[in-house]
């Protein structure tokens, strides 16, 4: 296509490539809501959904552990699931940005601002 203009073909590929990976980032994004991970405490009494962005979806506490005397305990399990799913949720959204950088032929570990 621009054969005999020296640079500028390689110029005109990398602007493709940085369509392509512009578009392909935009699907991750909207992926990463669709994927959800669940974190867990206290065995699994207390679960925290949220997407692979982190955002919380929903919470489900075993109703066993709703006594009056353990607020304290029932507080701490609500957080550690939550924390859990939001550590999962970054792990989740890496994996997938890791896959899209592979596929592009860009450096492994290459971590972008979101």
């Amino acid at each position: 296509m621009l054969k005999g203009l020296g640079g500028l073909g390689d110029m005109a590929k990398m602007m493709k490539a940085a369509q392509e990976m512009q578009g392909k980032m935009a699907s991750l994004q909207e992926g990463l809501d669709k994927i959800t991970v669940t974190g867990e405490s206290g065995a699994g009494l207390v679960k925290a959904t949220a997407t692979a962005k982190g955002d919380l979806t929903a919470l489900d506490i075993d109703p066993s552990i709703f006594h009056p005397e353990e607020k304290q305990v029932v507080e701490d399990l609500i957080l550690a699931a939550i924390k859990d799913a939001q550590a999962k949720a970054a792990e989740r959204a890496q994996q997938e940005m890791s896959r899209i950088t592979e596929d592009l032929g860009l450096p492994a570990g290459m971590k972008f601002p979101f």
